[in-house]
Order: C-alpha cells, then sequence, then structure tokens
C-alpha cells in the first residue's frame, strides 16, 4: 500500500499503481475543476500511477498553472481534430496573441473559413466526447517510425538529436504527439475556447486565467504580429526554425557562424531603429519598456551607441530615481509598498524636469535611497544641447500619464519583447514567458543572490504587474524591438539547469523547476565563449563590455 498525504493533512493509504483521476473525490474542491494533480510538487497527469509515499495535491483551472495545462490541452485537441480532418495537411502553431495562439494549416495559402468551421466542430465533437488523452512510452525506434511515417519533419529531428531509448507520447483517439508537459486526462474540461480567423491562418482561443469560464474581448496588435511574421520568415530563410534545426548548428560545429549572423541581425534592427528616430527631427526623449527580463538594459546601451553614429549625443535618466519615497508610496492589496505602480513616481518632477531641459536650462537629478526610503537631491547637473537626446527605460515608457506635459512629437516610444521565433515542433511553442522567465534565474543567481525557488516564487507577481502596467500600452509603440536570439536558450541552459536542479521536491516551486528542466532537456548546450561581449544574453550570464 502507498501511503499518501492531502493539503488538510489526512492521510490514507491507496493501492499500489492508483491514479490521479481515481482519487479526485477525495479532494476538498470540486472534482470537475481538477485537470492534474501534484506529486511531492511535481504535476502530473491525472492517468499517472502514485507508485511512492506522496503529498499529493489538485492542479484545478482556476489557478496559472491549470490553465497552462488547459491551453496546452487544447492544443493537442485541435492537433487531433486537424489530423483526422486534413491528414495530408501540416499544422503549424506560431506566436501567442493575446489569449490566443495564431496557427497555419498547410503551406498552400490562407485556410478558408469553411475549413476552420469544421476543425471548430470536430473540436467540440471530441470535447463533448470526453475522450480520454492518454500518456504511455515508447521506443525510440517506434517514435521515430512514427513521426517519419507522418511527415513530422521537426519532431523527428529533435528526437535524432537528442537520443533518448523512450520517448512520452501522448494519445487521442488516433491521432499521438510527443509529450513535452502534462496534458488534462479527460477532453470534457476544455469547453471554453474559439478558432478565429486571422491573417493567413486562424487564432485557437481561451480564456484567461482570471476569467476561467469565459473569453475575454480579441484585442488585436498587428504591429507585434509583423515583427513575430518577420522573424518567422526569417528563421525559415537560414534553415532554423525548430530546435532541432538548432541542434544540428551545434552538432555540425556552425553554431558560431549562427550565432554571429543572429546578433548581426539583430544590431542591425538596432541600427533601423536609431534611423528612424533620426528622420524625426522633434524628437528630444526616447522611452523604452518591455516586460522583465527583456533586455532593456543592454539595448538601451546598444541604441546609444548607434545615436552616437547618428551625432546624437544620448544621456540616460534613471527612473528609479524618481521615487516618491516610502511615506508616499501606495500600497498593494497585501500591504506591502507597490513600487510599480505609476503613482510610486514623482510625475510633476520628471516632467518639470523635462521640460526645463528641453528648454536648455541645466537641472539637478534626484536620487532615491533604497534603504531610507527618501528622494534627495543627487548633486549632479545636467544640461542639454541641440544634439542631446535622453534615453529613459522603465515599465511606465509607453504609458503616456508617465509625461503628460510632453508633446507627443518630442517622444519615441520603443516596447521590447523576446519573441523567439523558434518551435520545439509543429504543434509546440516556446513561450515568450519561459525564455525571459530563464533569463531571470540566471541573472538572479548571477547578481542578485537568489536562487532558483525564489526567481520562480517572485514570478508570478511580476508577470501581473506587467499584465497591469505594460501590456495594455504595448501597441502604443512607435516600433517594437525583438530582442530574442534563437541560439540562446543553448547558452542559458549552461547556466540554469545547475540551479534548478537545487530546487528541492518539498518545495512548492519543484513543480515549475522540473517543468523547465524538461524543456532545457530538449536543447544541445552552447559554450558561452561564442557570444559577443556586447550581445543581449551577457546582461544575464556575465562578461558584458558594457557596465551596468
Amino acid at each position: 500500500m502507498i501511503k499518501v498525504t492531502f493539503p488538510d493533512n489526512r492521510t490514507e493509504e491507496l493501492p499500489p499503481e492508483t491514479k490521479g483521476f481515481q482519487i479526485l473525490d477525495r479532494f476538498s474542491v470540486n472534482p470537475e475543476s481538477i485537470i492534474a494533480i501534484r506529486i511531492n510538487n511535481e504535476i502530473c497527469s491525472l492517468d499517472l500511477p502514485i507508485t511512492i509515499r506522496a503529498n499529493l495535491e489538485p492542479v484545478t483551472i482556476q489557478n496559472s498553472d491549470g490553465m497552462n495545462i488547459y491551453r496546452r490541452s487544447l492544443c493537442f485537441v485541435l492537433g487531433t481534430a486537424a489530423s483526422e480532418l486534413f491528414p495530408e495537411k501540416n499544422l503549424v502553431v506560431g506566436h501567442s496573441l493575446g489569449y490566443g495562439y495564431y496557427y497555419t494549416l498547410g503551406n498552400n495559402g490562407k485556410i478558408s473559413e469553411e475549413d476552420i468551421a469544421k476543425l471548430y466542430e470536430r473540436m467540440k465533437e471530441i470535447i463533448r466526447a470526453d475522450e480520454v488523452i492518454t500518456t504511455e512510452y515508447i521506443a525510440y525506434d517506434e517514435a521515430l517510425e512514427l513521426f517519419d511515417s507522418k511527415g513530422s519533419y521537426s519532431t523527428s529531428l529533435i528526437l535524432h538529436t537528442l537520443s533518448s531509448p523512450r520517448v512520452k507520447i501522448n494519445r487521442c483517439r488516433n491521432f499521438k504527439d510527443i509529450s513535452y508537459a502534462p496534458l488534462c486526462y479527460k477532453t470534457g474540461i476544455l469547453s471554453v475556447f474559439e478558432l478565429v480567423p486571422y491573417q493567413e491562418g486562424f487564432l485557437l482561443r481561451f480564456p484567461p486565467t482570471i476569467l476561467v469560464n469565459k473569453l475575454s474581448a480579441f484585442e488585436d496588435i498587428p504591429q507585434l504580429f509583423s515583427v513575430y511574421s518577420t522573424y518567422k520568415k526569417w528563421g525559415k530563410e537560414i534553415g532554423v526554425s525548430f530546435v532541432g534545426e538548432l541542434n544540428e548548428k551545434v552538432n555540425s560545429k556552425q553554431i558560431k557562424e549562427f550565432i554571429e549572423i543572429t546578433e548581426t541581425l539583430q544590431t542591425k534592427k538596432i541600427s533601423e531603429i536609431s534611423d528612424m528616430i533620426l528622420s524625426r527631427e522633434k524628437v528630444k526623449v526616447v522611452l523604452i519598456a518591455g516586460p522583465s527580463s527583456s533586455g532593456k538594459t543592454t539595448t538601451s546601451k546598444k541604441l546609444s551607441m548607434q545615436l552616437r553614429v547618428n551625432g546624437y549625443e544620448p544621456r540616460v535618466i534613471e527612473l528609479d530615481n524618481y521615487f516618491v519615497g516610502r511615506e508616499k508610496t501606495p500600497r498593494d492589496k497585501n500591504g506591502n509598498f507597490d513600487y510599480e505602480c505609476l503613482e510610486a513616481l514623482d510625475i510633476e518632477l520628471l516632467n518639470q524636469n523635462l521640460l526645463d531641459l528641453f528648454a536648455g536650462r541645466e537641472i539637478e537629478l534626484p536620487a532615491y535611497d533604497f534603504v531610507k526610503g527618501i528622494q534627495y537631491k543627487s548633486g549632479k547637473k545636467l544640461h542639454l544641447n541641440e544634439k542631446s537626446i535622453l534615453i529613459l527605460e522603465g515599465i511606465h515608457g509607453l504609458n503616456d500619464k508617465l509625461t503628460p506635459l510632453i508633446p507627443s512629437e518630442k517622444k519615441f516610444k520603443l516596447y521590447l519583447s523576446a519573441l523567439t521565433q523558434l518551435n520545439l515542433d509543429d504543434h509546440n511553442r516556446i513561450p515568450t514567458r519561459d525564455n525571459r522567465l530563464i533569463r531571470r534565474i540566471v541573472r538572479d543567481s548571477n547578481f542578485r543572490g537568489k536562487n532558483a525557488a525564489d526567481t520562480i516564487k517572485m514570478w508570478p507577481n511580476v508577470l501581473a504587474g506587467e499584465r497591469k502596467h505594460i501590456f495594455p500600452y504595448q501597441d502604443k509603440a512607435d516600433v517594437m524591438f525583438n530582442s530574442a536570439l534563437d541560439y540562446e536558450l543553448g547558452v542559458l541552459k549552461v547556466y540554469a539547469e545547475p540551479l534548478l536542479r537545487m530546487v528541492k521536491p518539498t518545495q512548492k516551486e519543484f513543480s515549475e523547476a522540473s517543468r523547465l528542466l524538461a524543456f532545457l532537456n530538449n536543447f544541445l548546450p552552447i559554450s558561452s565563449s561564442y557570444v559577443p561581449g556586447q550581445s543581449i544574453v551577457r546582461e544575464f550570464i556575465g562578461g558584458s563590455d558594457f557596465k551596468y
């Protein structure tokens, strides 16, 4: 018998090989809301047998872990439907757009609304039938035979470069796909979704975590889609659209050249942004915003270099020095000081300083003492000349309430995000936030004395702040810049894996750490010696030519 402990500290002995779906009624939540189970802080599918003494906890669709499983499972059901309706056409997932993923079907132009409607109805049929999604292992050669026979080049390639003796797959009806992370056990829970025609393909839309049973209104961001499409096209031209193709570059000793190409492309994009600023003669301040670990600091420095090439004299103003002081700082719902809200900044002083600078007057910059929680005069003076241009970097950069007194023609707004165009394979994407979280885990360890568990623990609050303060304003940007480098996860893997392995099964953060380890296992390691000194990657791993 296997001893298990439930969240309310009840213990029970279960027969060996008991599966999660058999004990849903033992938890003090609605069994119909349970989408997976935590076994010793590892998130597992409900069809996984419990074989060791364990602390058990339900994973419901009311939290972010559950909704991530919900979304992955919807993608799997879409794959099932596409394989049944269009077995000769290739279904390919793209990037996220709002609360949805962009898909294309086939390689011959736009998918018809009629075919999208067929996919939707087949998905609804699979969900109404409450079909079982099983998890199983098959031999390496059997997996290669399976995916080769389906024409799944991208999946076969990742198997070739990793050579695992057994391969985990998910199955629903006759559809099989490689398993990268847990899915739901039965499809009936996946009732809220829609398929919407978009560009050449369609969007698979799902509910946000906070709504659960309701879809949010769709907000299109054409500029974001354009940036992604440009990089996706470039990936195809260069021959690296999937992780397996990146691994091939490592195996064939072509990775150094690939790194040089990707870095050159990124430098070119920054140069183009500098030219855009130059073309607008009235611009006096560049406002840079983006989510955590999007590489804002290095981008600011590289943009400054390009502006100097164009004859500008960049001057950086640190927004952190404009905090109002602890006694005036608002508190969040938990009673903690909320340094991320706009009201934590001295907006009046910032705008007066900017107006004075633009009028040719000299100012004394403020400073902020984070220990005492007070703003004070720094003694540092700043004066602009005709060639000077200010750079302000911060989470509120795109929000006009930060600079309400500054005319729009004097402002240039730049939005950053790490929009990797790489997919794991045709059906499995690489979330932007995973890329950023791994960047942050490495940086926090190297420069902030935090372990991986600390970073993972605070990450949901970071995401909540981004949803509130950054993402609503991204469409206000004059230009969007993609800071992702397609080789970087192979480099970050070398640093992140030892940190993630230090997270223990007794810690709540273990589930996320084990998921990230499984994700990184798909990448071959890449030596940091190939990373240029001015690369954005250096902001996270160290050894940068820039001073931070």
